[in-house]
């Protein structure tokens, strides 16, 4: 697939800002006039002015949006600020609407991203036109879905088109709202290398303690801008309260960011940077050849377990290693987070091993040995 730029990539970081929701003509005139004087000042640059029309929430009774009575106030923003504006659409009936009232970028959010149905449904109202449009990742951490639903809307014609990573939602306790899972972004740096990515540190965080460092990350990993709810009055907010923040938290938070380049061609940067490689390089092959081994005395377990009838799956030997390794992490400043996935990985890999063995009809002498599954 190829892309054309929606943004001036020149000019970086891309910034997209507003209130999660559209809450009264007021609040929405209130918060772009405040970010075009912030911009007149120098204090930032603002590439869209996002504002929620309509909104899909998680349970009903919470507020969903005021609907199409909030695109009039869109129209202003950009007549009164010049600002260009974006809105989320899901269905084909809100594209109509927002094409009415000259909405200047749509953007698909997580839960319609995870319906090719909806998402099919959107790109052939789009077919034709030449709207830019910007793909939330879905609400689960399915690569292909993201994917997929970008090419729903290239295929319809369209190839003014941006991605949106905003996490991924997960059972159990975070320090964020949706876990970033930092990868499947960089998988789609580079599958996609000419397709803004932006990330939208509101909903990874959910609380606005931690978005100056969460989007310092993004730029760190190279994302070509930001997404970020921005409202006048914060704790009052109709939705997402604890999530946003002033326009002039914004503006600090902007300026306090350290852009990073994407490379450098000072001679010393690059012999250091090469040194480095190499040794990686070495050691990543010393560590393909161990996984290697170990699993080749996993398959020899498979094969005595077959032989005894016993369960590939020994909870017991998987908690008490899993431990061992967490601690030895710690004294290497691994995080526990890292280490958890590697484990899950390396377990998932001998159990498919040793499935295979006891499945095949195949018996073979086994290696005596200990290990945790």
């Amino acid at each position: 697939m190829n892309f054309k730029p929606i943004f001036n990539k020149d000019k970086r970081p891309i910034l997209i800002a507003g209130p999660c929701s559209a809450e009264t003509e007021e609040q929405v005139l209130t918060t772009a006039r405040k970010l075009r004087g912030l911009q007149d000042l120098g204090a930032l640059q603002v590439d869209l002015f996002r504002a929620g029309i309509w909104k899909p929430r998680t349970r009903p009774g919470a507020f969903e949006g005021v609907g199409v009575a909030g695109l009039p106030w869109l129209r202003r923003v950009k007549e009164e600020t010049g600002l260009k504006v974006t809105t989320e659409v899901a269905t084909g009936q809100h594209v109509y609407e927002c094409l009415k009232y000259g909405v200047d970028v749509f953007w698909i959010g997580a839960r319609t991203t995870v319906n090719p149905f909806s998402v099919q449904e959107i790109a052939d109202a789009l077919a034709g036109t030449d709207i830019p449009v910007i793909v939330k990742n879905p609400v689960n951490p399915d690569y292909k879905l993201w994917v997929g639903a970008i090419e729903r809307l290239h295929k319809a014609g369209l190839r003014r088109i941006a991605a949106v990573h905003r996490g991924f939602s997960t059972y159990g306790d975070s320090k964020y709202r949706n876990v970033p899972r930092w990868q499947m972004a960089i998988d789609l740096m580079q599958e996609f290398p000419d397709l803004e990515l932006i990330c939208d540190i509101s909903h990874i965080c959910g609380r606005r303690d931690i978005l100056a460092e969460t989007a310092q990350k993004a730029y760190d990993l190279n994302f070509d801008g930001l997404m970020v709810e921005v409202h006048p009055d914060p704790d009052k907010a109709w939705s997402d309260a604890s999530q946003q923040i002033t326009p002039e938290r914004f503006a600090e938070m902007i300026g306090s960011l350290v852009q990073r380049h994407s490379t450098s061609e000072d001679p010393d940067f690059q012999e250091q940077i090469e040194r480095f490689r190499q040794q990686i390089d070495e050691l990543d092959e010393e560590l393909i050849h161990l996984i290697a081994q170990r699993m080749h005395l996993v398959r020899e377990i498979g094969y005595v377990k077959k032989d005894k009838n016993v369960a590939i799956f020994q909870p017991e030997r998987w908690r008490a290693l899993a431990e061992a390794c967490h601690i030895r992490a710690e004294k290497g400043d691994l995080s526990r987070e890292f280490i958890s996935m590697f484990l899950e990985a390396i377990h998932q890999e001998g159990i498919n091993q040793q499935e295979r063995i006891m499945n095949d009809g195949v018996d073979e002498p086994a290696i005596t040995g200990d290990l945790w599954i």
